[in-house]
């Protein structure tokens, strides 16, 4: 498999880690969006928002379970945003599942 993101959960490409556990692998972004961006993926392989299933969607839950950890760790008290691509209109860019956590300054409030 030629995934960026299983390569850099592997140590294969280095990143700036903010978060680990035996599911979940959590880095800053390389072309932050915001002051703050960080990128949450799970280790086992999803392609996008499509390929949940009942089989893996408690990796899910616990992404959303963790992600107020990983903003407050990362600084964000006053807000943050989480965001997920699907597809090629919504422009996702690696087809490894991954959530957006944006912030450290008000952002805009339209998402276009």
């Amino acid at each position: 498999m030629d995934c960026i993101f299983c390569k850099i959960i592997a140590g294969e490409i280095p990143s700036k880690k903010a978060y680990e556990d035996r599911d979940i692998f959590a880095f800053y972004d390389i072309n932050p969006q915001a002051p703050i961006h960080i990128l949450v993926i799970p280790k086992e392989h999803i392609c996008c928002i499509d390929r949940i299933s009942s089989d893996n969607s408690a990796i899910i839950a616990k992404i959303f379970e963790k992600i107020p950890q990983i903003a407050k760790d990362a600084g964000l008290t006053n807000g943050y945003r989480v965001v997920s691509n699907c597809g090629n209109d919504a422009c996702q860019s690696v087809r490894h599942l991954h959530f957006h956590i944006l912030g450290g300054t008000p952002l805009s409030e339209t998402m276009a």
